[in-house]
C-alpha cells in the first residue's frame, strides 16, 4: 500500500487519515497503542520529508491481514528524491522543531535508512504482539534498535 505525497504541509493531515483506514482494514482497532504509535511516526516522517526536501515523497505501509495471530511486524516507509541523509538533531527546551528523528528512535522497535535511486527511504517498524515482545539487536550499518513503543501515549490530532 502506498500513498503519494505533494510537498505541501496540509499532506500530513491526508497521510495519517491514509493510515489509519489502513489500520482499520488490517484488523488494528485506532485504540490500540501500535495505531496510536503507527499515527504520530507517519506524521513525523511524513513531516520531515515535507518540510526538509520540499518535494514529492511516497508513503509505504506494510500491514498483517487481518484475522491474523495477533503477532506481526508493522513496517512503515517514506521515500523522497533528496540525497541529504536524515540527521537526528539535538533539540532546546525552547524549540519548537527538531524532535522527529528522536520520537521515531524512541517509539520504534527498528528504524534506518537507505539511499535509492536518486534519494533515500526512511523506514521504522514496529512489532504488534499478543504477549511481550522479545528485543532483539539487528547492529546493521543504518538500522537502529530501541525500546518497545508500549507505555507510551500520544494523542494525534
Amino acid at each position: 500500500m502506498q500513498l503519494e505525497i505533494r510537498p505541501d504541509p496540509a499532506e500530513v493531515g491526508r497521510a495519517r487519515r491514509w493510515a489509519r483506514s489502513r489500520l482499520a482494514g488490517a484488523g488494528i482497532g485506532v485504540d490500540e497503542p501500535l495505531a496510536e504509535t503507527l499515527i504520530l511516526l507517519v506524521s513525523e516522517l511524513v513531516t520531515n520529508a515535507v518540510v526538509h526536501t520540499g518535494r514529492p515523497a511516497v508513503l509505504r505501509l506494510s500491514l498483517p491481514g487481518p484475522g491474523g495471530d495477533g503477532e506481526a511486524t508493522v513496517r512503515l516507509e517514506v521515500a523522497d528524491s533528496s540525497e541529504r541523509a536524515p540527521v537526528p538533531r539535538c533539540a532546546g527546551d525552547e524549540a519548537t522543531n527538531g524532535r522527529g528523528l528522536a520520537l521515531v528512535d524512541g517509539l520504534a522497535d527498528r528504524w534506518g535508512w537507505s539511499v535509492e535511486g536518486g534519494g533515500k527511504r526512511i523506514w521504522c517498524e514496529l512489532d504488534r504482539c499478543a504477549r511481550p515482545c522479545e528485543e532483539t539487536a539487528d547492529r546493521g550499518s543504518a538500522v537502529y534498535r530501541t525500546p518497545t513503543y508500549e507505555g507510551f501515549a500520544f494523542e494525534v490530532v
